[in-house]
């Protein structure tokens, strides 16, 4: 296979038909040889190599990335200098157990997360491999801390799908069917949808679906079978990523706050999908002025390469010797990778989000007025749900998309999310909803 990068390009390049002979050959022996239960959208995407907002399938297609590997890839492709820092890591240490022994990328990337996540400082942070491994370690740090073993999750929640973190994710029953009873004790409350209002007037009050949300929580669990006293904690997402990308209603998470504050419970924040620059701010909580006590992070943080992490106030995480730990957890590549990712995301990308994800949305929007099948647009920064009026019209426009060499993905029961790396300039943001806008057109 040739390793030459990708020549520049402002426009996909669709050749063959998708996927093309050498693609089909792949996905043959993937059918053959690897796990079936992997949940692939209906298009065929092999990739081959990539570069910037660009990426180049085995048969030489070259498609618009606007899912960015689902949210990970948040510099881009292959950025040269996330390159360069990962070679040159790879020369010098790739691996040295940093649960057994001690080097020096562990504490400075850990350092370097106590002045971003919103956790009150001083904190501590576990390094883990994947977003399920982040969640996990939350899970057992918040049982480990407060000795309490019940946890309250939200419906249509996505936090990973081992058995710790699959008793809190509640986004498709596939996730769920096969494995029998959950792992732990948890009870899932509808999240606030403002879209789709879950609550009646009476839960709501004046306070929209945020409020009742709140009230679900105190004036049914609380008083009927989640003696709070129990609870350890509430898990939740700022921004809804598998159920579709939905935003928590403004007050929502202060009013999670004020609950954990008056009963000693702990607030766990997922920013694993929403995190790292995503929606215009480091964290999407701090669009709502709001601190956790602890907060999970993975998919942009390396741009790329495996690495969670777990981050809570220093006198919650203070477990002893042996109670959890990471064989490549904090990997000293993987580091290098997040730090120059971070790097990167302070110099600009963040701004970047915030600036041609507006400009984004505002298209979108447009495309709304013009396309009755649209029944709502939403999102911050770089984290835009379209919602559709049926799951078969999404996947239709799903697939009309990567057959004109944009690659967008479902999310929720109807949606598509729009998840880019944080480099999409305006230009690139002009063709991805000119190819949108004809999708759409030919599949209602």
């Amino acid at each position: 296979m040739s390793t030459s990068v990708l020549a520049p390009t402002k426009r996909p390049k669709i050749k063959t038909a998708l996927p093309g002979p050498k693609g089909k050959e792949i996905v043959e022996a993937d059918a053959k040889f690897v796990n079936p239960s992997y949940p692939r959208p209906s298009f065929k995407l092999v990739a081959e190599r990539g570069s910037g907002v660009w990426v180049e399938d085995v048969d030489g297609n070259i498609f618009l990335d606007c899912n960015a590997g689902v949210a990970v890839c948040s510099t881009g492709h292959c950025h040269p200098e996330v390159v360069k820092a990962i070679q040159q890591q790879a020369e010098q240490l790739i691996h040295m157990c940093g649960t057994d022994y001690y080097y020096r990328h562990m504490p400075q990337l850990a350092e370097k997360l106590d002045a971003l996540v919103p956790v009150k400082s001083p904190t501590r942070t576990h390094f883990a491999n994947s977003g399920t491994e982040a969640v996990e370690t939350a899970l057992k740090l918040a049982m480990y801390a407060t000795g309490r073993e019940k946890f309250i999750g939200f419906f249509n929640s996505f936090h990973g799908r081992t058995l710790g973190s699959l008793s809190l994710t509640s986004s498709k029953a596939a996730q769920r069917r096969g494995f029998k009873r959950q792992a732990l004790d948890v009870v899932h409350v509808p999240y606030p949808n403002e879209f789709r209002n879950p609550f009646s007037a009476a839960d709501c009050g004046d306070g929209g679906a945020g409020q009742g949300a709140l009230n679900w929580i105190e004036e049914r669990l609380f008083k009927t079978t989640t003696p709070p006293e129990e609870v350890a904690a509430i898990v939740v997402e700022a921004i809804q990523g598998e159920g579709g990308y939905v935003p928590a209603p403004k007050g929502f998470l202060n009013g999670l706050r004020r609950i954990c504050d008056e009963h000693g419970i702990l607030l766990i924040v997922d920013e694993v999908q929403s995190g790292m620059g995503r929606t215009g701010k480091m964290f999407a909580c701090e669009h709502y002025d709001v601190q956790a006590d602890i907060v999970t992070i993975a998919k942009g943080i390396g741009s790329g390469l495996p690495i969670g992490a777990c981050v809570a106030r220093a006198d919650v995480m203070n477990w002893k010797p042996g109670a959890h730990a990471s064989t490549f957890g904090g990997n000293p590549v993987c580091i290098a990778a997040a730090l120059k990712t971070i790097e990167l995301l302070e110099g600009g990308l963040v701004q970047n989000a915030a600036e041609v994800g507006a400009y984004l949305k505002e298209g979108l929007e447009k495309l709304q007025q013009k396309h009755d099948s649209i029944v709502d647009v939403r999102g911050m920064g770089m984290m835009i749900g379209v919602e559709f009026e049926t799951a078969e019209l999404r996947d239709r426009i799903e697939v009309a998309c990567f057959e004109r060499g944009l690659i967008i993905l479902g999310a929720g029961a109807s949606t598509i999310r729009w998840s880019p790396p944080l480099i999409l300039t305006k230009e690139n943001a002009d063709v991805a909803l000119e190819i949108f806008d004809e999708a759409i057109a030919a599949s209602v």
